[in-house]
């Protein structure tokens, strides 16, 4: 029978906890050697150049099949969540092999009407075949299996509290290496006022990666997609404009299985650390200080169901393009999110709904003749669901819009001068390897086969090509052919 061993399982009743605070299992200068030795080698894998993702490294390290944590990876189930929140430190004990795994995304892209020039440098006009990504990543408790045998059973007890995601990519788009999503935690449990509370400290470089819901902007459907098709100009702050150009450090707590609450702040990344972990800072929105960030959520079972509810959100004084020289901008971005699992007959249903609202305001920009207004709003909606039925077979459907203040000079690559686009998002997919164990030699890995249609009502501002210039927002339509490779 497998063993799942962890200090930070949540699924203990309160009295637990008492016992596990009034008997500490290590003594506080072994614990304190732990933490400083857990503390320099997080530093370092920070510091070297090297989507909360399915990763074999996870299953081995739990010796359980894929779908125990998720439904269609990267798809979390409950199980899956309490892995997160523990700080991906949850073992079985059981197996030896490092914490280390690949990823490989072949795609095919095919848009309605070409792109004049070609899709991107090295590419034709249309359909077009890349190999969208190949990522590294080292995930799992921070020293794998070996914490044991590295420093003894006293010190390990405290360093197998810290856990690591740490993702290294290469585009194969713009043919480039770079340091992706990096997270390092250390997660504990304890008792307050009788209520159980799992805790955690984090460091890493996109808001919202941390989050144990699918429902926020780090791991939010669509999970993939073409890099080699016309995208709307305009995007939030905090969906995708501050990852990989910034650190953040942040603590969290689950109270009783219910009440979630994180709190960190960030800043950006020096210009010449970016350059050498393979990020161009080149006109990046630059944080002045430290931005906060916040998260509120309330999770509870309904009807043999899963239901969260919560607030997310950031305020950031900027630097557009990293120019100081006219003062800073204001950007506040406050969303709300639910998502609602259940098991439906011999199949999995998931429904999310994200809304985020972006007031910024110019004060820096328009002086630099980056924006035509003093101030601009922005709002972002995504409703997705998705069913995987007999954890082979998926279909996954999203509507999303986004709509705000017309504004030229700060969507200058939108014929319109709009940042208003809306459509929607239809993928199927296969994942014929989910169920079963993988190879011997390397067990856990996994494939999922996806086809994607993503189809605009409009686009940039335009709707219908009505007098014969510009690209009509059907022209954007874009068929996405991928395999998910794990392993």
């Amino acid at each position: 029978m497998n063993r799942v061993s962890s200090s930070t399982l949540p699924a203990v009743p309160p009295e637990a906890f008492r016992e596990t605070v009034a008997t500490p299992a290590t003594s506080p200068s072994s614990a304190w050697i732990g933490l400083v030795a857990g503390a320099m080698t997080l530093l370092g894998f920070l510091a070297s150049p090297s989507n909360c993702l399915a990763l074999p490294s996870f299953a081995r390290q739990m010796n359980m099949q894929c779908i125990a944590c998720h439904t269609e990876f990267p798809v979390l189930t409950d199980m899956g969540r309490q892995f997160k929140l523990s700080g991906y430190t949850m073992s079985a004990e059981q197996s030896q092999m490092p914490p280390v795994a690949v990823m490989l995304q072949p795609s095919f892209t095919q848009t309605q009407a070409g792109q004049d020039g070609g899709a991107a440098p090295g590419f034709g006009n249309n359909n077009n075949y890349a190999m969208n990504q190949v990522s590294f990543f080292y995930a799992g408790r921070l020293f794998g299996p070996y914490a044991v045998k590295l420093f003894g059973a006293p010190t390990a007890a405290v360093l197998n509290k810290i856990g690591i995601f740490s993702q290294t990519t290469y585009d194969g788009v713009a043919k480039a290496w770079a340091m992706d999503n990096t997270e390092v935690r250390f997660a504990d449990i304890t008792a307050i006022a009788g209520h159980a509370v799992i805790y955690g400290i984090y460091l890493n470089n996109n808001p919202t990666m941390q989050d144990p819901w699918n429902s926020t902007p780090a791991w939010g459907f669509p999970f993939s997609g073409s890099k080699l098709a016309p995208t709307p100009a305009a995007a939030t702050l905090i969906d995708g404009g501050l990852a990989g150009q910034v650190a953040g450090l942040g603590a969290y707590a689950m109270i009783d299985g219910s009440f979630y609450v994180d709190l960190g702040a960030y800043r950006t990344l020096g210009t010449r650390f970016q350059r050498s972990v393979g990020v161009d800072p080149s006109g990046e929105t630059q944080i002045s200080g430290l931005t906060p960030y916040w998260r509120l959520a309330y999770t509870k079972p309904v009807a043999g169901a899963t239901w969260e509810i919560g607030l997310f959100g950031l305020a950031a004084d900027t630097y557009p393009q990293r120019d100081s020289s006219a003062g800073k901008d204001t950007i506040t971005d406050i969303g709300f999110d639910s998502q609602f699992q259940k098991p439906l007959g011999n199949g999995d249903f998931t429904a999310m709904v994200s809304v985020i609202h972006e007031h910024a305001k110019w004060h820096a920009s328009q002086s630099l003749g980056n924006t035509a207004n003093g101030s601009d709003s922005l709002t972002a909606f995504k409703l997705s669901a998705d069913y995987l039925w007999d954890k082979t077979y998926g279909l996954a459907a999203q509507y999303f819009s986004t709509t705000g203040t017309g504004d030229a000079l700060a969507y200058p690559s939108s014929q319109t001068g709009s940042p208003n686009s809306d459509g929607y998002i239809l993928q199927a997919n296969y994942l014929p390897l989910n169920k079963g164990t993988g190879p011997a030699f390397w067990p856990r890995s996994n494939i999922k086969y996806s086809l994607q249609y993503v189809m605009y009502n409009r686009f940039d501002g335009s709707k219908s090509n009505v007098d014969g210039s510009g690209r009509s927002a059907r022209n954007n339509n874009t068929l996405y052919l991928e395999a998910w490779i794990v392993f």
